[in-house]
């Protein structure tokens, strides 16, 4: 709870500016997380271990994808309009 209190104050004061970088940080934090839950589902001690790590692994890709399409999704609002996507 107190966690999630320092991180909304803590986003709520940058500037917008820091958004973009602040998400990519984020983005290879999570992807920490994903070579965790690798690890976890490769021990194979029980198969609870195992569904819990591939649960993991689906959890933490789909935050790293998502995050990544958000921060796609901001940095293309700092383009120029006049500009095409390559």
């Amino acid at each position: 709870m107190l966690a999630a209190f320092i991180g909304f104050e803590f986003i709520r004061r940058i500037t917008p500016l820091l958004h973009t970088p602040l998400m990519s940080l984020t983005n290879a934090l999570d992807a920490i997380a994903v070579v965790g839950a690798i690890l976890l589902a490769g021990e194979h001690k029980n198969a609870f271990t195992t569904v819990l790590g591939v649960i993991a692994i689906v959890a933490a890709t789909s935050n790293v994808v998502g995050g990544f399409l958000i921060t796609d999704r901001m940095l293309r609002m700092f383009k120029a309009s006049g500009t095409k996507k390559s």
